[in-house]
């Protein structure tokens, strides 16, 4: 090497650089999925209310809906989206974007005549009634002489939901990533 002279280094440069992106076109690289409306979704999940895991996936098959079809909960897939297969994260959920604040209307009385079998109702179990077609469940909160109060909130409601999740498959149009 003659003194004074820039010394080179050594790399790609631009030409080199460009026929790299050249060469990643052509030999069919792409970009993996990411989450969005429309895209088929698998995951697995730990979920932990109140510093309790209360379900998981994680010992079965991993948790598949289509996103932005309201399969699963508001917060937790506007959180998932952008993310792509591989990727973990820890998502919190409000009540507000989960199941819901609890709901005070949500807590009636109802006369025990209006229950078959009023005589084996005791407080903290579940019970089923029908209301136009639909069916209810409610947690029996206190069972009193003529009355049973009942608490139609979804359980999880009012409480923050803490998501440790795991994309394991993107897919799109029927191709996956």
């Amino acid at each position: 090497m003659i003194s004074g002279a820039p010394r080179r280094r050594a790399g790609f440069g631009a030409f080199g650089t460009a026929c790299l992106l050249v060469l990643a076109f052509h030999t069919g690289c792409k970009r993996a999925a990411a989450v969005q409306p429309g895209s088929e979704v698998k995951l697995h999940y730990t979920l932990t209310v109140d510093g309790q895991a209360v379900d998981s996936s994680r010992q079965e098959e991993p948790l598949t809906f289509t996103s932005g079809s309201g399969q699963i909960i508001p917060g937790l897939e506007e959180q998932l989206q952008g993310l792509k297969a591989g990727d973990k994260r820890a998502i919190v959920v409000l009540p507000e974007k989960g199941y819901g604040p609890i709901r005070p209307d949500a807590v009636q009385k109802v006369p025990k005549k209006n229950f078959k079998n009023a005589g084996e109702i005791k407080v903290g179990s579940t019970v089923t009634a029908q209301n136009g077609g639909r069916l209810l469940q409610a947690k029996v909160t206190s069972v009193g002489k003529n009355d049973v109060t009942v608490d139609m909130n979804h359980p999880m409601a009012g409480k923050t939901l803490n998501f440790d999740v795991e994309i394991v498959n993107v897919a799109k149009g029927g191709t996956s990533s």
